[in-house]
């Protein structure tokens, strides 16, 4: 990889509820131009892990930095501003919007215009264009004027992809993005994520092996909210501690 700079570091990251260690001293970087994957069992904390990367989950130790700045003190919106995106396990998309409007929205909220008049807006040339372009490239264009409420669960998928990336990120924090999706529905993600780590580096968190293998260029596997290993995807299913923990393989 050319560009190796450091977009996000976690630094011993601990977060504790109760006596369950949700987060127990977790240290991993993404880099520029990679996508690095989170996998672990259900229960492992990989989710406790991503709300405190995306400020709204505080850590009780350690350290976030973004951009080779701590963000620990900022918001969720203060970290958006700063160029963190995420997508949720829960679509966040306005069901009552049509998808060209839901991604105008996100349009708007990087120019400081979400709060004008919706008829104007509608006709707003430049945030029509920036919309649909992120439309274009998430393959939902033809389904713009669709009402999002009428979209099938894959395309909310891609809507609010779409709405991540107006939002202009610097890095993209993915929480089971194939969650729900059928294979085809899985095959057309994953080819179109691994074009996009040429735009934005990702943390994702995902289920699916067959897409985490065939995207990652790194992976942390999560336990007990413990880093066990991290390295390639040859390291990963070589890793004897791995397949017994995760990958429910034995010698």
């Amino acid at each position: 990889m050319a560009d190796l700079q450091t977009v996000l570091e976690l630094n011993d990251l601990r977060k504790t509820f109760g006596a369950l260690k949700a987060t127990d001293g977790v240290s991993l970087d993404v880099r520029a131009g990679e996508i690095h994957a989170l996998i672990g069992p259900n229960g492992a904390g990989k989710s406790t892990l991503i709300h405190q990367v995306a400020g709204s989950l505080a850590p009780d130790a350690g350290h976030v930095r973004f951009l080779g700045e701590e963000i620990n003190a900022l918001t969720v919106a203060q970290r958006v501003r700063r160029g963190l995106g995420r997508t949720f396990q829960v679509s966040s998309i306005a069901p009552e919007f049509s998808a060209l409007r839901n991604v105008m929205l996100s349009v708007q909220s990087t120019q400081g215009s979400s709060f004008r008049f919706f008829k104007p807006v509608m006709r707003d040339r430049s945030l029509i264009e920036s919309a649909m372009e992120k439309l274009e490239l998430v393959g939902l264009a033809k389904r713009a004027d669709i009402v999002a409420a009428e979209l099938s669960h894959g395309e909310r998928r891609q809507l609010e992809m779409a709405m991540a990336l107006a939002l202009k990120p610097k890095l993209l924090l993915l929480d089971e993005p194939m969650a729900g999706m059928g294979p085809e529905g899985s095959k057309r993600l994953t080819g179109f994520l691994d074009t996009l780590r040429h735009e934005v580096p990702i943390l994702l968190v995902e289920h699916d092996m067959e897409a985490v293998f065939s995207l990652a260029d790194r992976i942390s596997v999560l336990v007990y909210g413990r880093v066990i290993a991290s390295g390639t995807v040859s390291e990963i299913r070589a890793n004897r501690d791995v397949r017994e923990a995760y990958l429910g393989e034995e010698d």
